[in-house]
């Protein structure tokens, strides 16, 4: 990188982390460092921050002892998650005295629900502290912080900045921020803002052009991702033979798109799950898989958190999604101790986890974030080691129930994405989202094969890749 020795005899302070004098930057880049927490949508975010990192002079860097920039993308669905946060920006400090020019940077949903401040506050070791649609900003900031780094112009909207996909066969396309429903245990809302919806333009053409660069598969992200209303309708094609649900008009537009062999999506919504919604599902090129959340199984507690569904809705939509297409695998969301939840109500749930069959579940003991109705309204009054035992009885219904299900793939033929290949050894997962594992060559990678099934573990299937 070509600098200005004027500039930096002006403005000493501007010296890359570890670097000693003006000297020692001939030649040199920039090395920036991002770590990511939460759910597929932040993975999405850092790839549209490292696309705008990269034109400011900058590279990836492996490790941060090795960075100018460290970027923390958080996640606050947990307090868990943000006590992460806390506890590497307290090791990065002690880095910082290495490296006095060291910038550390926490964007994601911790600074998106700091209304008041207080997160910020708190945090030490921080220079920019910003919620995720900011992130335009980044160029100005980081250069005022250090005039070396090239500052670029972006649009206001961050979804215009074209993310950066590190796989060349997968990529995640946002369709959709925020979210207007404030379900009484969820931070979304504070952290990430109301609804707002992408233009199908600005999607289609996503699609498109990752399918001109060889993108097999795409995974559509929204907080209530089939609530997508297009703000540009008249982008839907004339033949789209869906009328009114607008992220199954979606589905088939994008199923129309050369290349494009993998669809999936999360997480929608049981209530958008009508029958235009579960005729999608059976579209040609979607995976034979769908991750439904339920939160609970019983419709009190779902009423208190403000689900907007019932147990025996729910039941219904999952009997309908089986009848459209049989031997769709179905993954869920639950909670366990949420607020007032009695023994009655936790058997509640694990009834519905039995009656729905379902392939896996994500389940989370409640952790009650600060700013949500839930805090405002309610006493977290289930102990901690209630909510461990209702947290392992589930999983061990769980573990019983997908080790079971994966046993009727032995002798089968899977679908395989391949996305790791290590020693001969190379694996991906299969249309219904199950992890496979199969001897090949690195030249698979990035392929769609297919692979005979020869033995079922709980995690992971072992096959065969056939031969055409």
């Amino acid at each position: 990188m070509n600098l200005d020795k004027s500039l930096l005899k002006k403005n000493p302070s501007c010296l890359p982390a570890g670097t000693g004098s003006p000297a020692g930057l001939l030649g040199m880049t920039f090395g920036y460092h991002i770590v990511t927490f939460g759910c597929q949508m932040n993975k999405n975010d850092s790839e549209r921050v490292e696309a705008i990192l990269r034109p400011m002079g900058m590279q990836s860097v492996e490790t941060p002892e090795e960075a100018d920039v460290i970027l923390i993308n958080s996640c606050s669905i947990r307090a868990s998650a943000e006590d992460r946060v806390f506890g590497m920006t307290r090791n990065f400090q002690a880095l910082k005295k290495k490296k006095p020019h060291l910038i550390v940077a926490v964007t994601g949903c911790m600074p998106g629900r700091d209304k008041d401040g207080k997160l910020e506050n708190t945090i030490q070791g921080v220079d920019l502290f910003f919620p995720t649609k900011d992130m335009v900003m980044l160029p100005k900031w980081l250069s005022e912080l250090n005039p070396n780094l090239r500052p670029i112009d972006l649009d206001a909207d961050y979804l215009s900045v074209s993310p950066i996909h590190h796989v060349k066969a997968q990529a995640f396309v946002t369709i959709q921020t925020g979210c207007n429903h404030f379900c009484t245990y969820c931070v979304v809302p504070f952290a990430r803002g109301l609804e707002g919806n992408r233009s199908l333009k600005s999607i289609l053409d996503e699609v498109r052009d990752l399918a001109d660069h060889g993108c097999l598969e795409i995974t559509l992200l929204g907080q209530i991702v089939n609530h997508y209303i297009a703000p540009d309708k008249e982008y839907f094609s004339p033949q789209n033979p869906y009328h009114k649900n607008e992220f199954a008009k979606l589905l088939w537009e994008i199923n129309q798109i050369e290349g494009i062999e993998r669809v999936h999506f999360t997480a929608p919504h049981p209530i958008y799950m009508d029958d235009e919604m579960i005729d999608a599902l059976t579209l040609p090129t979607q995976l034979n898989f769908i991750h439904l959340p339920v939160q609970s199984g019983n419709s009190a507690m779902l009423e208190k958190m403000n689900r907007r569904h019932t147990r025996e809705q729910y039941l219904e939509t999952i009997q309908k999604i089986r009848a459209k297409r049989p031997g769709i695998a179905i993954a869920t969301d639950i909670i366990v101790g949420f607020c007032g939840e009695t023994e009655e109500q936790f058997h509640d749930t694990v009834s519905l986890y039995q009656h729905c069959d379902f392939d896996i579940s994500y389940t989370a003991k409640y952790s009650q974030r600060s700013g949500t109705l839930a805090a405002k309204m309610f006493v977290d009054d289930v102990s901690v080691e209630e909510k461990k035992r209702r947290w392992f009885l589930l999983q061990h219904i769980m573990e019983d129930s997908t080790k079971r299900k994966n046993q009727a793939y032995i002798g089968k033929e899977v679908s395989v994405l391949v996305d790791t290949y290590k020693n001969g050894i190379c694996q991906g997962n299969s249309s219904e989202m199950k992890r496979v594992m199969f001897d090949g060559g690195e030249e698979l990678f990035g392929t769609i094969v297919s692979v005979k099934i020869e033995k079922a573990e709980m995690w992971i299937l072992v096959g065969n890749m056939v031969y055409c």
